[in-house]
């Protein structure tokens, strides 16, 4: 990524969080990565101020508590997190979820792979992608 902020995981899955971890350090990028288990826990996160804001955040959408249109929902309303630019990482291959989250906000839509080298792949391009973007300033 193109800065020191962390990346953002919203995932319940560990198996999931480590196959991110492993790619995300075998793509060489370099941000801390912060894993937390559901959209609940995240919006307290990103609503700390002791926290250091994302540089983008990773978010599943099948997860217990509040799934991951929920949490687009309350982030792209919040003046303060907006900004922060949301992709989708998931199983789910719908075109309904895929239309639903880019209606919600979100910056990217990834599905994730059951092959480690495509999904090194999928890691790398938005590495990539958010390496070389022009991102507004979240005012930190």
């Amino acid at each position: 990524m193109q800065n020191s902020k962390p990346i953002l995981l919203i995932e319940d899955d560990d198996v999931d969080v480590m196959t991110v971890n492993r790619a995300l350090r075998d793509s060489k990028v370099a941000n801390q990565l912060v894993s937390i288990g559901d959209g609940e826990e995240a919006i307290e996160y990103l609503r700390d101020e002791s926290a250091a804001k994302p540089s983008i955040i990773l978010l599943d959408l099948n997860m217990p508590k509040m799934d991951g249109a929920e949490f687009l929902k309350i982030v792209k309303a919040d003046n303060a997190l907006k900004k922060i630019p949301v992709v989708i990482l998931t199983t789910s291959n719908s075109d309904r979820d895929v239309a639903e989250s880019f209606e919600l906000g979100a910056a990217g839509y990834m599905v994730k792979s059951v092959d480690y080298e495509k999904f090194v792949e999928t890691i790398r391009a938005i590495d990539q992608y958010w390496t070389l973007s022009k991102l507004p300033s979240n005012g930190d």
